[in-house]
């Protein structure tokens, strides 16, 4: 996994905590939703990048 890919990803996924925390603070049920969607997301793409650079070893 190449380091900018990191740092997006995990760019990503701390901003879909953000995303959550605010929605749920804000008792904006979309916006915590898409925090969550966010966080998936980021944690989908991290999986793939974990079997490429398996493969690559």
């Amino acid at each position: 996994m190449a380091f900018d890919d990191k740092v997006d990803n995990k760019a990503e996924e701390v901003g879909g905590k953000v995303k959550e925390g605010v929605g749920r603070a804000t008792d904006d049920e979309k916006l915590e939703a898409e925090g969550k969607a966010d966080q998936s997301s980021s944690k989908v793409k991290q999986a793939v990048e974990n079997v490429k650079d398996a493969f690559k070893s």
